[in-house]
């Protein structure tokens, strides 16, 4: 069975969880600068935890290709502050970092969040692993080559999916070598991939039962899912709602999304299917 232990919650991970984006960037792909100020920040994660999010992701950087670099500072005044301002209100919340920089990892920490959510997974900070086995909280470990601003062209793979478990297994290792217990993969769908080998992946996912940790997909509204259908983002949230049964039947354990009531409702159907009960 897998578990992480958040802040003293141990969270069983046979049933799926979905974790609940609230960016605060004015940049991010598709929600920037909907939750800048404190009062959109706590409507929501208010609707998000009602909606039935067992965590939520709070990012102070965008990581959307291209993304401009901002200063440590900016990024934990961002960061920081969401954190504190959701626990004010909701004092049981699992929140979830998103950064790269293991200061922000810390500050965010300190602050009262549970979880830190590197999209690099360690190689743009080369303090991340040591920081994060002293803070004693998960560790979510993505897939990335370069930076936002430079992945785009970094998409050179003889065969994407074992280049990336490849990567993903050695940067495992080298985790839990400095002490990180609870360690959840992500693949990176859309971090310097293009769109046929995110969809590759996605068909594969299962092979990324053989790390021994729990895989977390984040697939929602992104570019290989609204450029296929030849929409938007803004009209991606059917073809994410595929995309995420079919990642939670390949054995995905987390939905990280910026739409909860629909992903809840892909976890409980699947449950079904499974014959499971769906707790939260």
């Amino acid at each position: 069975m897998q578990t992480l232990n958040c802040r003293g919650n141990l969270i069983d991970l046979s049933v799926p969880k979905v974790m609940g984006i609230i960016n605060v960037t004015p940049d991010s792909f598709y929600d920037g600068g909907k939750t800048f100020s404190e009062k959109e920040i706590l409507k929501q994660a208010e609707r998000m935890l009602s909606e039935g999010a067992t965590f939520l992701d709070v990012g102070g950087y965008s990581t959307r290709p291209g993304a401009e670099e901002i200063s440590e500072t900016e990024e934990i005044r961002r960061a920081v502050e969401a954190v504190e301002c959701i626990l004010k209100r909701f004092p049981e919340a699992l929140i979830s970092v998103d950064t790269f920089r293991n200061e922000i990892a810390k500050k965010a920490v300190e602050a009262g969040a549970a979880i830190v959510n590197d999209v690099s997974g360690g190689t743009l900070d080369a303090e991340m692993h040591k920081t994060v086995a002293k803070l004693k909280v998960p560790y979510v470990l993505m897939h990335m080559r370069g930076t936002p601003k430079t992945m785009a062209k970094l998409t050179d793979y003889k065969n994407v999916t074992l280049e990336v478990l490849k990567d993903l297994a050695e940067k495992i290792a080298l985790a839990r070598a400095v002490g990180i217990n609870d360690i959840i993969a992500d693949p990176g769908f859309g971090f310097a991939k293009t769109r046929e080998q995110s969809f590759q992946l996605l068909n594969n996912l299962e092979l990324f039962q053989n790390l021994d940790v729990p895989i977390l997909v984040g697939v929602s509204r992104k570019s290989f899912i609204y450029k296929t259908l030849e929409t938007s983002a803004e009209n991606a949230l059917n073809g994410t709602t595929s995309l995420n049964t079919i990642a939670l039947l390949k054995e995905g354990k987390i939905l990280r999304v910026h739409d909860v009531k629909e992903a809840v409702e892909c976890v409980k159907l699947r449950s079904e299917v499974c014959g499971m009960r769906y707790e939260r």
